[in-house]
């Protein structure tokens, strides 16, 4: 086992293909690099199936930990994107056809894993009409076939505001329907062109009442503190309980560079402030992600509906 920094599991290039350190960050941003038994069952498992991971396409810094502790993200539709997001790692292109098998071999590496939650995300797949939501539906049918014990987390793109894409998904019914707002609006023209702010808070709208409804945001991409405090607002009002806010680290020098990081106080004041609007379950920190103990914050969530209750 060895302790290093974030950085030193990246690294970014000039135009002309030189390698070079990124920046260097905080003290706090450490990460164990350790590849025990649980993380190696879960590499062959993955390998064996032909599967992605959003742990390793979108290099999460937590993926040794995660890993060791026999979870992960497993991401369907292939691992191309149809958008190009300044803040993400994951290939950009034009992606290949659906297997429509894939849904089958997801479910078995949920079964071998004995996962008491599973999170199931995707690639955007613009190009398809409903986006690939028939095939989160067929995914969630799956693992309920295969592991009926397990509850799932789906963490989908805004299907471009189809309304009847985000109904498919629904009508399987996730224990958890995330999706990530991932910034303030006035960033989203900047970092996420294809995207749309008010568009994704409808997204959320829609599943409201349907399943427990969850959104992550990165902060350190240029950001008030103001405007986050906007984004809680708006994520509540819609009527989200759920909410995961991480550090923004730059995966190379070709994605937007980081504004600043954030101090673990802060993303403490973020959590004091989301639990006071009414979020059930707030996870804030520096290396925190979307699906990072995703079992865990649905689990406490539930604690605390029901503490109100």
């Amino acid at each position: 086992m060895s302790l290093i920094p974030v950085t030193a599991v990246k690294t970014a290039r000039h135009a002309g293909g030189h390698a070079r350190p990124a920046p260097r960050l905080p003290p706090w941003f450490r990460i164990r690099i350790e590849s025990g038994a649980h993380y190696q069952h879960i590499q062959s498992l993955v390998r064996e199936q032909r599967l992605h991971t959003i742990c390793e396409e979108a290099r999460c810094p937590n993926k040794w930990e995660c890993w060791n502790n026999r979870t992960a993200t497993l991401l369907i539709l292939g691992d191309v994107c149809t958008r190009r997001c300044r803040y993400c790692a994951v290939t950009t292109g034009r992606p290949g056809p659906v297997d429509r098998r894939e849904p089958e071999r997801v479910a078995e590496v949920v079964r071998a894993l004995d996962l008491r939650h599973a999170v199931i995300t995707s690639v955007n797949r613009d190009e398809l009409d409903d986006g690939g939501a028939s095939m989160f539906a067929d995914t969630i049918g799956a693992v309920r076939r295969r592991a009926p014990a397990c509850t799932v987390e789906v963490l989908v793109p805004d299907f471009q505001g189809k309304r009847t894409a985000v109904e498919t998904v629904l009508a399987v019914q996730p224990n958890v329907f995330n999706h990530n707002i991932e910034t303030v609006p006035r960033l989203f023209p900047v970092v996420r062109p294809q995207g749309n702010y008010a568009r994704s808070l409808r997204v959320l709208d829609w599943a409201g009442g349907r399943a427990r409804t969850k959104s992550g945001l990165m902060v350190g991409l240029g950001e008030t503190r103001e405007e986050v405090a906007a984004v809680l607002r708006d994520l509540r009002s819609v009527g989200c309980e759920m909410l995961s806010v991480g550090q923004y680290l730059r995966p190379t020098t070709a994605h937007h560079p980081v504004a600043r990081y954030y101090a673990p106080e802060e993303f403490d004041e973020i959590k004091r402030r989301g639990l006071e609007l009414g979020f059930r379950h707030v996870e804030a920190g520096p290396l925190v992600r979307s699906s990072y103990h995703a079992g865990g914050q649905m689990a406490r969530a539930s604690r605390n509906q029901e503490a109100v209750l």
